[in-house]
């Protein structure tokens, strides 16, 4: 009777260890949302993807002669994010087409070279280049200014050089940025459990959503609408000034917990000079979560008279290009 009883129970309780046993590979359950923030962030940094090391050499300025191009795009494999129109009208050579959506994709096809992104104005490459370096193309980059800087026929940069904040109200020429606080990070869902899965997943939502982007008229003409950073040095927020109410949080890390200074529950602005580095810094926002706008064309757009260094112009020397 006593064998009986023990084989009954034995019955009993080995189901219930296999459930147990299965949960983690069967369990459909979303990780919760402070569990995946904190996952996918904790693999960032541990696989050297935290934000400085993203911003390191992520942009190229084209060679300093027509001669040198044959060298330059040697050991380059040259993405171009324009229209399909745009681009058989003229690109770069060797250069294919894409879309913002399917740039990891088409990076599949390097052939491991190095992955220079170019687009209209180095804008929209730069979400392209963070979703890249996220995905392990941790030394693609941005084709600085874009197109517009490879040939003049191409210029999309002249038409929105502006100085419309000069004098404005909330142009402050001070040199106090508003003193940052302390915010909570913000809080997402993922089907995926490890970081690896969780990050590829917020990459491509971050891609699938399109460019970031709002005009600096829009953001100094309701500055209290947004949290603003202005990613500058200390020195040239005090020379310049900045927008009324903006922050100056300069570098960002993961590591050092500085992505608290940004407020989740705005939409958070960050401007630069051009928008190319605002536009890596508002991509790589989007995937931790945050509802983030690069502010398009930076300074360029709203103090260019008054701008030292940093300016567009347009190239005295078009680069060559084929067509289709």
């Amino acid at each position: 009777m006593k064998t009986l009883r023990n084989l009954f129970f034995l019955m009993l309780i080995v189901p219930v260890i296999f459930t147990v046993g299965c949960k983690d590979n069967d369990d459909p359950t979303p990780v919760n949302p402070d569990s995946a923030f904190s996952i996918m962030t904790d693999y960032m940094v541990n696989e050297g993807l935290d934000l400085p090391d993203v911003l390191n050499g992520w942009i190229a300025a084209r060679p300093a002669t027509v001669e040198e191009v044959p060298t330059f795009l040697a050991d380059r494999y040259v993405i171009d994010l324009r229209s399909a129109a745009d681009f058989a009208a003229g690109h770069i050579e060797g250069a294919v087409n894409s879309t913002l959506a399917n740039v990891v994709e088409t990076a599949a096809n390097s052939g491991g070279k190095q992955i220079l992104v170019v687009c209209y104005t180095g804008q929209t490459a730069g979400h392209a280049t963070v979703a890249l370096r996220l995905s392990g193309y941790t030394n693609a980059q941005v084709l600085k200014w874009g197109m517009s800087g490879w040939t003049a026929g191409t210029d999309k940069w002249t038409p929105n050089l502006g100085s419309d904040a000069v004098g404005n109200t909330n142009w402050q020429a001070t040199a106090n940025p508003a003193a940052p606080q302390t915010f909570d990070y913000p809080a997402f869902t993922s089907a995926s459990t490890t970081g690896e899965a969780i990050l590829a997943e917020r990459v491509q939502q971050m891609l699938t959503n399109g460019f970031q982007g709002v005009n600096g008229s829009d953001v100094y003409a309701a500055p209290d609408n947004y949290f603003i950073n202005n990613y500058w040095s200390v020195d040239d927020n005090a020379h310049y000034g900045h927008i009324k109410g903006a922050y100056r949080i300069s570098p960002m890390a993961l590591a050092n917990e500085d992505f608290k200074a940004y407020d989740p529950s705005k939409p958070c602005v960050t401007y630069c000079w051009t928008g190319q580095t605002s536009s890596m810094i508002t991509a790589y926002l989007t995937v931790l979560g945050y509802d983030a706008k690069s502010l398009k064309f930076g300074a360029n757009s709203m103090i260019y008279d008054e701008l030292e260094s940093h300016k567009f112009s347009a190239p005295g020397v078009d680069y060559p290009v084929v067509t289709d």
